[in-house]
């Protein structure tokens, strides 16, 4: 599936405000640091739009979700995604957000701001920094 700059993405429900969906997956990731470029990776699976990733960034860094220093961000938040209770899986056919490969089985994780996916079942352990 292809991403369309300023196109909402068809993994977002459409009641779901994209910077809301953000910052929550922000603020689960689990990594003590990451580049920029790497959370900026993660963030495409929410928007490739530069502006609302600019803005998710923004918000979460005046929320105190995380901390940016130069190329560098640290998640404040202690958050992390509960695989037992906020990834719900589902059988379809699916493309996957992160890597674009099919499956039969897709990994959706569930946030208070909406739900993000389908993934595979090591994309959704990338995107959350929990591998």
């Amino acid at each position: 599936m292809i991403l369309v700059p300023g196109v909402r993405n068809p993994a977002v429900a459409d009641d779901s405000d994209p910077i809301e969906l953000g910052v929550a997956l922000l603020s689960h990731f689990e990594d003590p640091e990451l580049s920029v470029a790497e959370a900026v990776d993660r963030l495409e699976s929410v928007t490739t739009d530069p502006r609302l990733t600019r803005e998710i960034l923004e918000t979460a860094e005046a929320r105190g979700i995380i901390e940016r220093e130069d190329a560098t961000i640290e998640p404040v938040a202690g958050n992390y995604v509960s695989f037992e209770s906020q990834v719900v899986v589902r059988e379809g056919d699916f493309s996957c957000r992160r890597c674009g490969a099919s499956l039969s089985t897709g990994h959706f994780v569930k946030f208070d701001a909406g739900e993000l996916g389908p993934f595979g079942s090591s994309c959704i352990r990338k995107v959350t920094g929990r591998e």
